[in-house]
C-alpha cells in the first residue's frame, strides 16, 4: 500500500481500478519558411485555432441537462480564450515577421504569456495561466495533429490519474463515468478544480509523480477531502473507506434538499449567502444556486489579455446589464478593475511598468487613480448599469483614506457628466470598500462613516498579514486563516461596520469554507459571498447554528494565546456540523 498526498479540491471519496492518461506533447519543430509560404502557414494556424473551437463547440452542445451551470461557462471561457489577440495575433505576426512554423510561433506566445501571469500580483488571476496553456497545448495538438490517447478501453467506475485535465476533459471524461480523477498539477482555483466540485466528482490534484507510481489497473482510494491518493490499499483500509463513502452520500443529498430553504440560523436570524463570479455566463450557477445576490463580480476578466485597447465603456455596460437583468432585484456587487502594473491590458510590455513587486506595487485602486482614462470608462459602464437593476459599487485594495475620497469625487464628476448627457442611473447608488489590506482593517472605523458597505477579502488580507504567497509551494503551510492576527483584524471590521451601521460582507474563500462558517457568525458576519457550488454546505451549517452560542464561542476563540488551543477551540464549536 502507497499513500501519495497533494490538493483536495473536490470533496468526496472514490474506490477503482487506475486509468493512467499519457499525455506526452511531441517535440514542438523550428524552421525557417519562405517568404511564399508565410501566408499558407497563417492559414494553416487559423484551421489549428478553427479546428479547436469545433471540437469545444461540439462537447459544449453535448452537455447533459442535468450538468451545472458552470460546464457551459468554462467552455465559454476556453472558446474566448480562442478570440484573445494576444494568442491570435500575436501567434500570426511572430509568423510573418520571424518567418517561423506555427507550432513554434505558438509556442514562444505561450511563454510570453506565462511570464505575464507569473508576475500577477492576485494569485487567483495568476492561476487563470493553466486555462490559457490548456487552449495553446490544443491548438499544438492540432496543428502536430498528435494523437489524443484512445479513450475507449476507459472503463467505467475508473479512476483517472493524468499528468493534468482541461474542463473539456473533465467534461468527457464525467460523461464517460469516471468516479475520480488524480493529476500531478493543478491548483485549487482552476477551472477544472471548480468543475470537479460542481460535477461533484473527487478529485486531488498536485500529485507529484502520481502518474510515475501508479500503474494501469491498480485499485485507487482517492479521498477528495484529505488531499490523498491511496494505491493498492489493504482490506481494512478499503472496508473503512467504504463506510466513509455512504456517509458523504447521504449528506449530499441533505445538502439538496435544503436548496430552496432559507439560509436563516435555529434562532431565526436571516443570513445573506451571495455567489462571486467572473463572466456573464456564471449568473446561471448563482440563480441555481439560490443565491441572495452577487457579492463579487469580479471585472478583470473584461479587461485581461488583450491587444489594443481595453473595453470601451459600450462592451462594459453591455455585460454589465446582462448579469443584472438576470439577478431582477438581488443586488449586483460591481467591483472596479483589479488589475496592475503587472497586467497591462494593452499588451505592453516595457519594463519600467512591471513592478519590481507586484503585490506591492500599482494595482486595483491604485492603478485607476493613476490612469483615470482605465478608470472612468468603467464607473460610467457601471452607473448606467444602475439604471436596470440593484448595482452595487466596491472599490478594491483601499489602504488610505485619501484614495477613498478621490474614488468618491471622481464617482461625483461622473454622475454629473451622465446627468449633463441626460443618461439614466441610480443617483444614490451604493458604493463599498474591500477589506484586504491589514492597514484599512486596522482603520476600518475610518473609512466607515463614509461608505455604505465593507467586503472583506479574505485571500489577499490573509497573504498581506502572513506575508506569504499561498500558491507557493515552499510556503503556503503558513497560510492560516485562523491565525490570530487575522481574526483580530476580521473582528476589527466587523465593529467598525456596526458602528457606522453599514453592513459588512465576506468575499474571500474563507466565506465559502464550512470550517469558519460558524466562527464567523460568532464574529457578527451576515453576509458571505463564495462560489456557487459552495453555497448550500454553507447553508446546512447556517441552519444547525444557534447566534447566541457561537457568539460565546467566538469571544473565547478570540480570547485563547496558544493557537494550538485556538484551533481545538474551532474544532469543538464544529464537532455536531462536521463529519
Amino acid at each position: 500500500m502507497l499513500a501519495l498526498h497533494g490538493t483536495g479540491v473536490s470533496d468526496g471519496i472514490a474506490l477503482g481500478p487506475a486509468h493512467v492518461l499519457q499525455q506526452h506533447m511531441p517535440e514542438i519543430p523550428q524552421h525557417l519558411i519562405e517568404h511564399g509560404q508565410i501566408e499558407p502557414e497563417v492559414d494553416r494556424f487559423r484551421q489549428a485555432v478553427a479546428g479547436v473551437r469545433r471540437q469545444l463547440s461540439a462537447i459544449r452542445d453535448h452537455i447533459p441537462a442535468n450538468a451545472p451551470p458552470e460546464a457551459a461557462g468554462f467552455l465559454d471561457a476556453h472558446l474566448l480564450i480562442l478570440t484573445d489577440p494576444m494568442i491570435v495575433d500575436a501567434t500570426i505576426e511572430t509568423i510573418r515577421r520571424r518567418r517561423r512554423n506555427a507550432e513554434w510561433a505558438l509556442a514562444v506566445q505561450g511563454e510570453e504569456l506565462t511570464r505575464t501571469f507569473e508576475r500577477m500580483a492576485d494569485p487567483y488571476l495568476r492561476n487563470k495561466k493553466v486555462d490559457v496553456l490548456h487552449v495553446l497545448e490544443r491548438i499544438l495538438r492540432n496543428l502536430l495533429q498528435a494523437e489524443e490517447e484512445a479513450q475507449g478501453a476507459l472503463e467505467a467506475g475508473a479512476i483517472v490519474v493524468a499528468n493534468d485535465l482541461t474542463p473539456a476533459d473533465t467534461l468527457i471524461l464525467k460523461h464517460q463515468r469516471i468516479r475520480a480523477f488524480v493529476t500531478n498539477l493543478g491548483g485549487p482555483i482552476s477551472h477544472t478544480a471548480i468543475l470537479a466540485r460542481s460535477l461533484g466528482i473527487p478529485a486531488v490534484v498536485s500529485v507529484h509523480g502520481a502518474t510515475r507510481y501508479v500503474r494501469q489497473g491498480e485499485t485507487l482510494i482517492v479521498d477528495g477531502k484529505r488531499g490523498l491518493l491511496i494505491v493498492s490499499p489493504d482490506g481494512p483500509t478499503l472496508q473503512e473507506y467504504r463506510r466513509l463513502r455512504q456517509e458523504i452520500t447521504e449528506r449530499r443529498r441533505e445538502l439538496e434538499r435544503l436548496r430552496r430553504s432559507p439560509a436563516v440560523t435555529q434562532d431565526r436570524s436571516k443570513i445573506l449567502l451571495e455567489a462571486n463570479i467572473e463572466l456573464p455566463a456564471d449568473v446561471k450557477a448563482a440563480l441555481s444556486a439560490q443565491a441572495s445576490g452577487i457579492g463579487l463580480y469580479r471585472t478583470e476578466f473584461l479587461f485581461m489579455n488583450r491587444r489594443g485597447s481595453p473595453p470601451g465603456e459600450d462592451e462594459q455596460f453591455r455585460a454589465y446589464v446582462r448579469v443584472v437583468k438576470a439577478m431582477g432585484r438581488k443586488p449586483v456587487t460591481i467591483r472596479t478593475i483589479d488589475l496592475g502594473a503587472d497586467k497591462q491590458v494593452d499588451g505592453a510590455r516595457e519594463a519600467a511598468a512591471i513592478a519590481v513587486n507586484p503585490a506591492l506595487g500599482l494595482r486595483a485602486v491604485r492603478l485607476c487613480l493613476h490612469d483615470t482614462s482605465l478608470f472612468i470608462p468603467q464607473l460610467r459602464a457601471i452607473l448606467r448599469a444602475s439604471a436596470y437593476g440593484n448595482v452595487r459599487i466596491m472599490i478594491p485594495m483601499l489602504s488610505s483614506q485619501d484614495e477613498m475620497f478621490r474614488v468618491l469625487d471622481l464617482l461625483d464628476e461622473t454622475k454629473s457628466a451622465l446627468k449633463r448627457a441626460r443618461q439614466k442611473f441610480n443617483p444614490r447608488i451604493p458604493v463599498g470598500g474591500m477589506i484586504e489590506v491589514p492597514a484599512a482593517a486596522i482603520s476600518a472605523d475610518l473609512f466607515a462613516p463614509y461608505l455604505d458597505f465593507f467586503s472583506i477579502g479574505t485571500n489577499d488580507l490573509i497573504q498581506y498579514t502572513l506575508a506569504i504567497d499561498r500558491v507557493d509551494d515552499a510556503v503556503n503551510y503558513l497560510y492560516d486563516p485562523l491565525h490570530p492576527a487575522v481574526l483580530r483584524l476580521i473582528r476589527l471590521t466587523i465593529e467598525a461596520g456596526k458602528k457606522a451601521r453599514i453592513p459588512v460582507a465576506m468575499c474571500g474563500e474563507m466565506a465559502g469554507d464550512v470550517r469558519y462558517t460558524r466562527l464567523l457568525l460568532g464574529l457578527g458576519l451576515t453576509e458571505f459571498s463564495m462560489h456557487p457550488a459552495t453555497l448550500l454546505a454553507v447553508k446546512r451549517i447556517v441552519r444547525l447554528s444557534r447566534l447566541s452560542s457561537v457568539r460565546r464561542s467566538a469571544r473565547d476563540i478570540l480570547a485563547q494565546n496558544e493557537t494550538r488551543k485556538l484551533h481545538a477551540l474551532v474544532e469543538e464549536l464544529n464537532r455536531d456540523v462536521l463529519h
